[in-house]
């Protein structure tokens, strides 16, 4: 691969402000480039988003190559036979793993703004929700991207197995991978979520690529059946979204593309990408952009199926970019503050409901390039820490899970202070635009990959 080309990549990255926050590949079985993009960091978790999915789907193929399950063509019904089911019909009798496994269920299930998954959430037991569905299609007559159809999955593997979802993964996928750091929520029966928020570091995620390449083995082991990830990675499904993009077992497929890939593809710009015909696994993380802009460079860097004469000056090109991708950007002067930044500094503002489930906020504004921000959740935690104003997040090391949220904000105008709490490896960046009054509060809220939107008010008293 071109090392030249490759650098490219770099600046293209850094002149179009891409929110990538990994990109790592291994060609003939090797690591060719391994990159990390601030604020995200070697050795840091990043959520997988839908390409969670994938994992279920090969968690599926575990099972039932141990004879745990016995068959995509299983009723889905029958692996739950000790619950009653609400709006039971000939229609949901005919349900099969398979159906879940191509998003084809025929369930009431509005993938839409995640509609029904929001729903299912907000139940006290999630699979019950599911299978209290009503039908809206026969079953393998309708794509629909249903997230809570590959929880009914994890559900299934969680009973068949005796153990959840991530236990088995553990020790049947995770563990022999040498895969040791993981991170999955689950539902409040302890389900892991089958369709998401599995967070694992990209060179893992590497390895799930690099496994689904070699047929399922890895260092002499049959891990997941070679005759199960032939068929997860054939056409199974038609979701009609865009011309040659069709859909396997968990997976996207596309035939016509040149090479044909398969991959893991999940919000934000999480992918597995998988090209058998060039021996190559990419792997993206990021907080909302496309990736394909970034592969136009890496399929042009192919450039024969030989070794390529030694390239000393793009090697360092590469290796110095990769370096430069690691550090924060140059501070920038701050805005100077208006005169309302002393009159609400240090109030606590209480919020009205809202989806990021922030009761109340406090904002205090000292002399520098730094703010503070107090924020009071919901189920009692209180989050805190500064907020860049030059320009440079500054890093708070424990958000949710654990992981790192990058704080950066400024004034605009008179009375509006716009905050950038960026949850980096958890994908959603949030944009809070602050507009103050002496006793007033109005908040205008946006996620950067398209996760929800809100307004909402607060009142001083918080």
């Amino acid at each position: 691969m071109d090392s030249k080309v490759l650098a490219d990549a770099f600046d293209y990255i850094r002149q179009h402000r891409i929110p990538i926050h990994s990109l790592t590949i291994v060609r003939n079985g090797y690591i060719v480039l391994d990159a990390y993009f601030w604020p995200f960091q070697d050795g840091q978790l990043h959520d997988l988003a839908s390409v969670t999915k994938s994992v279920t789907s090969t968690l599926v193929g575990i099972a039932i190559g141990q004879g745990r399950l016995a068959g995509v063509s299983q009723p889905l019904l029958g692996a739950f036979d000790q619950r009653p089911v609400a709006n039971r019909d000939a229609r949901k009798e005919r349900i099969t793993l398979e159906h879940l496994l191509t998003v084809t269920s025929g369930l009431d299930c509005v993938a839409s703004h995640e509609i029904t998954l929001f729903q299912m959430m907000q139940s006290s037991d999630w699979i019950q929700f599911m299978l209290d569905r009503p039908m809206a299609a026969e079953p393998g007559a309708r794509f629909e991207y249903c997230s809570g159809g590959m929880h009914l999955l994890s559900g299934v593997i969680t009973r068949a197995t005796g153990t959840n979802s991530l236990d088995f993964a553990r020790r049947e996928l995770f563990g022999p991978l040498g895969i040791s750091e993981v991170a999955w929520p689950a539902d409040p029966q302890a389900i892991p979520n089958g369709w998401g928020d599995l967070h694992l570091q990209p060179r893992d995620m590497a390895k799930i690529g690099y496994l689904w390449l070699n047929g399922g083995r890895w260092e002499g082991r049959q891990l997941v059946p070679a005759e199960w990830l032939q068929a997860a990675t054939r056409v199974h499904a038609h979701p009609g979204f865009s011309p040659g993009q069709e859909y396997g077992y968990g997976l996207w497929i596309y035939p016509d593309r040149t090479p044909p890939i398969y991959e893991g593809l999940g919000r934000g710009g999480q992918r597995i990408s998988v090209a058998p015909a060039l021996n190559l696994v990419v792997v993206f993380t990021g907080g909302g952009f496309e990736p394909g802009d970034i592969g136009a460079f890496i399929g042009r860097a192919f450039k024969s199926g030989q070794p390529l004469p030694e390239d000393s000056a793009g090697a360092a090109r590469l290796a110095a970019a990769v370096t430069d991708a690691t550090r924060p950007p140059a501070p920038q002067p701050v805005r100077p503050a208006p005169s309302l930044s002393a009159t609400i500094s240090g109030t606590s503002f209480a919020l009205d409901a809202n989806p990021i489930q922030v009761t109340s906020l406090s904002l205090a504004f000292p002399l520098g390039s730094e703010a503070a921000l107090k924020l009071r959740l919901s189920d009692g935690r209180i989050e805190e820490g500064p907020i860049g104003l030059d320009g440079v997040p500054r890093i708070w090391p424990h958000g949710r899970f654990g992981l790192p949220v990058a704080v950066s904000g400024e004034w605009e105008g008179d009375s509006t202070f716009v905050l950038n709490y960026d949850e980096v490896g958890n994908i959603n960046a949030f944009q809070l635009r602050l507009t103050f009054s002496r006793d007033d509060l109005r908040v205008e809220m946006t996620e950067r990959t398209g996760l929800m939107e809100a307004r909402f008010r607060g009142r001083p008293g918080g």
